[in-house]
């Protein structure tokens, strides 16, 4: 199967926009569509339901999804055994991680690996950490960034980079008196404190067992999608929050929050890089998986 046809079927299925997905594409909007159109006609099945409002992927284009990003992959690294093997990596790097992330552990790596590498494209997507190790496992992109989960899934591959506290964090300037940081007996009223918490995922998960454990109902005053609003939201006096301390280190709030000594402490992330087992083959990630 033609290979740029694969690539235009891919940028839509992430896009889900025939327009944003053409640009990407390089390509028109009306080319696009008629080699999706041609596409779904060779396979018998139709990928997208699309109106004039709406783009998605059908069961049978999800399917074909998983199948186009491995298809590519064989392809790719064909082409590199076939090539000469002694002339620079060239091609495309696909990363996610969090904007956090971005701005620290990816911009070391990059210090190193874009000297030595000239000519590999960064391709960088920005996001909410908890749907790194998914997009991972979706095969949407090569590399992630991300914190160390419960269970890694099967086919993933994890190299460690740094460990990061899990820390308690309040506004600096309290307008709501219930938000602590200890009173003369060195206790905190929980049951009266408004936490700011991760609507999902790792933390959300450990803070919960974390309250659990002692036997605490916590008054939980807003969830939300990603480590960098919950600093937001504290340093407006919103409420407590819980954080990895990384990102409150490269945050431009930080002058404006306190870490609340909270014993016992919650269990540290583990962050470091992510990638399907089956990507170390494709000299590309490897080169950057080696990076220290």
């Amino acid at each position: 199967m033609n290979p740029k046809t694969l690539n235009q079927f891919l940028a839509l299925a992430n896009a889900l926009h025939f327009g944003r997905a053409a640009l990407n594409s390089n390509t028109s909007v009306s080319s696009l569509s008629r080699n999706i159109q041609q596409l779904e006609s060779d396979l018998g099945a139709a990928l997208f339901l699309r109106d004039n409002r709406s783009v998605a992927l059908t069961s049978q284009g999800q399917i074909f999804e998983s199948y186009a990003r491995d298809a590519l992959l064989r392809f790719n690294q064909l082409k590199r055994e076939l090539g000469d093997t002694n002339s620079p990596l060239k091609g495309e790097l696909s990363i996610y991680c969090s904007v956090t992330a971005s701005h620290s552990i990816l911009f070391k790596l990059l210090e190193q690996f874009r000297p030595a590498y000239p000519q590999i494209e960064i391709k960088l997507l920005t996001g909410d950490p908890e749907d790194a190790i998914d997009r991972i496992v979706a095969g949407k992109e090569d590399v992630a960034i991300a914190a160390y989960p419960s269970s890694l899934p099967r086919g993933v591959a994890f190299r460690p980079l740094i460990v990061s506290p899990l820390v308690f964090i309040a506004p600096l300037d309290r307008p709501d008196r219930n938000i602590p940081t200890l009173d003369s007996h060195g206790t905190i009223e929980w049951n009266s404190v408004p936490m700011i918490l991760s609507a999902r995922g790792l933390a959300r998960s450990r803070v919960n067992a974390w309250f659990k454990m002692q036997k605490i109902i916590p008054k939980v005053y807003a969830q939300v999608a990603g480590n960098e609003a919950i600093v937001s939201m504290v340093s407006l006096g919103l409420g407590m929050g819980v954080v990895p301390q990384i990102v409150l280190e490269n945050s431009s709030l930080s002058g404006n929050v306190v870490v609340v000594d909270v014993q016992p402490k919650l269990k540290a992330y583990e962050v470091g890089l992510f990638t399907r087992s089956r990507n170390l083959e494709n000299p590309i990630v490897n080169a950057f998986w080696a990076v220290e």
